[in-house]
């Protein structure tokens, strides 16, 4: 298949807003892909979910701000194209660099304006074309003619939604299908895609949404109240001595965190699947910031002893367990998940040490003063879960949700970025200071999040006005407009000069009430962080 299909039904796809549509457009592409031989169902699955196959090229969109005239006729096929990304991921030492950029550019060079605009947003992580991985796995259930629901659960068990398209579209008939979807089982060793959380403003938000009628919760007056935990997302699994770890993105870290690997070891059981969080524990209990955890987690253990911060280790935390010694409990409701879990961990004897930390509860007001508490603490929040719930692996649904305190900035823009994908056309992703009473601004970070099309439209309009220059990409301007942004927490940072960035920043409202000096100081923001 050529990528030049790809290009236009991702800008089909872009075009509308239209669910129903973009997953038409999404099917119809993969009927097509399904009759090629090789691997292009996978390919095409990754690109129209705005993703490269290769986790890490190498590449940035500093590499891509000066591309070689487009070519004038498609003759890139997605295999090719997969390659080239694949040799250039494996490129290292000397000279790798150079030679990645000149790759790149004979890649380009080879592509159509339309397959270098799909190329460059795959490459930068902006493809933006809203067809996130949730309506491409249903774009495979209407191609291959099957319910989606069998589709999400082998996406779920597989880990990952091309080779479940590829199976799904590889059957003749449909009862072929569904057969090809049920052999994709829990399989210790092969991690499973996390149960995810829907989000409320509070603690009754949370109890309302769990007991509403349509909710995955059902009616259970009784909900478990977990800590969340302010670490990574892991999913451990073990065969007999054998432990691996995952990460939320179903990356193995297990080289990196043998403390982890050893807690799981000492657990009486032959097979398991576990499902947490890990972070950083300071002597006095209390959590460290949250890049101490991600620092971690991405540096292995003999460079950490070589620094001397072999102390600082990563604690694992459990909430759930998905599998026990060839039972599984992905289907079983979390009141039976957690009693085996319970159990596993008290005959360690580490039931309160490798748990976090939970209330089960009927009482809103008793959760709400948990949440506080917790929050006080160091932590994220909590996450209030239906006990009636199953383990719905890879869905944001009504079983569980989380509730987090909610932080707001009065910042000021400094500069916007140009759209791609969808944004193409449009100012889009904003560059964020605070006020520094000794003059200027101090930069906190960055976000296109909570922009509809209306502020998109209106903030393009209103920057342009303010610019005071431009080099293409990035549109400098006036520091005048105020937008008030909610954010999650504050973190360390060595890439803003205050030494703080906003963690999940999003656009409340843009502040035309408030003039630049009325802005919150980076005193303020300190002040913040330090509590």
């Amino acid at each position: 298949m050529l990528l030049a299909e790809v290009a236009a039904t991702s800008d089909a796809v872009a075009a509308t807003r239209s669910r129903l549509a973009k997953r038409a457009a999404i099917a119809d592409l993969l009927r097509r892909a399904a009759r090629a031989v090789g691997e292009d169902v996978e390919i095409a699955v990754a690109y129209l979910a705005g993703e490269l196959r290769q986790r890490r090229t190498g590449l940035g969109w500093r590499s891509l701000r000066e591309l070689p005239p487009p070519a004038a006729e498609p003759s890139l096929t997605l295999v090719a194209v997969d390659a080239a990304f694949a040799r250039m991921a494996d490129l290292s030492g000397p000279g790798s660099g150079t030679a990645r950029q000149e790759a790149a550019t004979t890649l380009f060079g080879a592509a159509t304006a339309p397959e270098q605009k799909l190329l460059a947003g795959l490459v930068s992580g902006e493809l933006r074309q809203g067809a996130l991985d949730s309506v491409v796995v249903d774009a495979v259930a209407e191609a291959a003619g099957v319910p989606a629901e069998a589709v999400r659960r082998a996406v779920m068990l597989r880990g990952a939604t091309g080779p479940v398209a590829s199976a799904a579209l590889a059957a003749d008939r449909r009862d072929e299908a569904l057969a090809s979807l049920a052999g994709f089982t829990l399989e210790v060793g092969r991690p499973v895609r996390p149960m995810l959380a829907a989000s409320a403003p509070d603690v009754a938000g949370a109890f309302e949404k769990l007991r509403s009628p349509g909710g995955d919760g059902g009616r259970a007056d009784e909900v478990a109240v977990d800590v969340k935990l302010d670490g990574i997302r892991i999913q451990v699994h073990r065969a007999e001595d054998e432990v691996h770890v995952f990460t939320r993105s179903l990356d193995d870290i297990t080289p990196r965190v043998p403390g982890i690997v050893a807690a799981v070891r000492a657990l009486p059981a032959r097979m398991l699947v576990l499902d947490g969080e890990a972070l950083v524990v300071g002597a006095d209990g209390v959590p460290r910031p949250f890049q101490e955890t991600a620092a971690r987690s991405a540096t292995r253990e003999t460079e950490r002893a070589a620094t001397g911060d072999e102390q600082l280790a990563l604690t694992p935390f459990f909430f759930d367990v998905l599998h026990v010694d060839g039972r599984d409990l992905l289907d079983e409701p979390l009141r039976e998940r957690l009693a085996v879990l319970d159990d596993l961990l008290d005959a360690a004897g580490s039931g309160s040490v490798l748990a976090v930390p939970r209330l089960v509860t009927e009482d809103t007001a008793q959760a709400t003063t948990f949440f506080e508490d917790a929050v006080e603490q160091g932590q994220e929040g909590v996450v209030v879960k239906s006990l009636d719930a199953p383990y719905a692996a890879g869905r944001r649904g009504a079983g569980w949700v989380k509730v987090k305190p909610r932080h707001t900035l009065d910042l000021v823009v400094l500069a916007v970025e140009h759209g791609s994908g969808r944004r193409s056309g449009w100012l889009s992703n904003i560059w964020l200071g605070a006020r520094d009473p000794d003059g200027g601004f101090v930069m906190l970070g960055k976000t296109f999040k909570g922009m509809t099309d209306e502020t998109l439209e209106w903030q393009t309009r209103r920057f342009r006005e303010l610019e005071t220059s431009s080099d293409g990409y990035v549109v400098h301007v006036r520091p005048e407009q105020v937008v008030e942004i909610a954010f999650d927490g504050l973190q360390r940072s060595t890439r803003y000069p205050g030494g703080l960035a906003l963690r999940f920043a999003r656009v409340v409202r843009y502040r035309d009430d408030k003039s630049a000096v009325e802005a919150d100081t980076i005193a303020t923001v300190r002040a913040l962080a330090q509590r």
